[in-house]
């Protein structure tokens, strides 16, 4: 029952993260930088989880001193991979970048098979390539495209910062709530992401059109807190690496959305990369998990 809720909780958080680009096409067209939008978003989310917090039970509050590297590696990590997903995008393009970011559940399969012991599975491998290939189908990468050894370095190291997320959240999962996770992996990924945002501008931008705040609201409660809240508890009663692959669909949302929202082009080949990745789900959750597949999970502390 807890692995059908979890492939669901994964399968929404994707499908929210997917809807980023409503809210990041109005904030960049305002004038906030991709950090400065990070920064936004992980206030809300801080803010939003506190209140919860407050009502809730203030003791999800307490961490142990020696736990806080989990929360800044998750934090920090998700701070790097936009960093270097965004510097993707500048040396080669946003396709490349896209592609090159979603290498990130081969990293997690491996760092889970070595650290977790979870199995490599026919199933899972026959997954990750549907996913993958759809990814590079969706993005649309197969023409002629600019491509440095910086550039693929940029987008692979994107990659492993964005599975190191899974795996260390998986670790964060097993000993906390998942409220008291998210709440300081979003403090201190919000800390990194103001040191590189100007603090100045955004307060200037806010202040001539506070309409925009409403914006930073949006994608701070249906891009952050409520998907970041689902994919963690989903962490605690699943495989890293089955996890990783699920939130894939991400990109066929976000495709999806580009084509009905956007008026982006539905060419053959991004319809397949979209049918690959939802095939890719399917043969993921066909038939029953073996009861090793879940056997060194634990639930998370309270």
């Amino acid at each position: 029952m807890n692995s059908a809720r979890a492939t669901l909780c994964i399968l929404a958080a994707a499908a929210m993260w997917g809807c980023m680009s409503l809210f990041i096409r109005v904030l960049s067209a305002a004038g906030f930088s991709p950090f400065e939008i990070v920064a936004g978003r992980m206030l809300v989310g801080c803010l939003g989880l506190l209140v919860i917090i407050l009502v809730r039970d203030c003791a999800l509050l307490r961490v142990r001193l020696r736990d806080l590297w989990m929360f800044a590696t998750m934090g920090v990590g998700a701070t790097l991979y936009n960093y270097f997903y965004i510097e993707c995008i500048k040396l080669s393009e946003a396709s490349v970048a896209i592609v090159l970011l979603y290498t990130s559940p081969i990293f997690v399969m491996v760092i889970s098979t070595l650290l977790f012991r979870e199995k490599v599975t026919a199933r899972k491998l026959t997954a990750l390539a549907m996913t993958f290939a759809g990814c590079v189908l969706v993005a649309g990468v197969l023409g002629g495209v600019r491509m440095t050894p910086v550039a693929f370095a940029a987008g692979l190291v994107g990659g492993f910062f964005y599975g190191s997320y899974t795996i260390v959240g998986r670790l964060g999962m097993q000993r906390y709530d998942p409220v008291t996770a998210t709440f300081y992996t979003f403090l201190f990924c919000l800390a990194s992401c103001l040191v590189l945002s100007d603090v100045g501008s955004m307060t200037r931008i806010l202040t001539t059109d506070p309409a925009l705040a409403i914006w930073f609201v949006g994608i701070g409660l249906f891009c952050a807190l409520l998907p970041y809240l689902s994919y963690n508890w989903a962490l605690a009663h699943m495989e890293a690496s089955r996890a990783s692959i699920l939130a894939t669909t991400e990109v066929l949302v976000a495709g999806a959305l580009g084509i009905f929202a956007y008026g982006e082009s539905a060419g053959p080949l991004k319809l397949a990369g979209m049918a690959l990745i939802f095939a890719a789900v399917v043969v993921l959750n066909i038939g029953k998990s073996t009861p090793q597949e879940h056997s060194d999970l634990e639930a998370p502390a309270d």
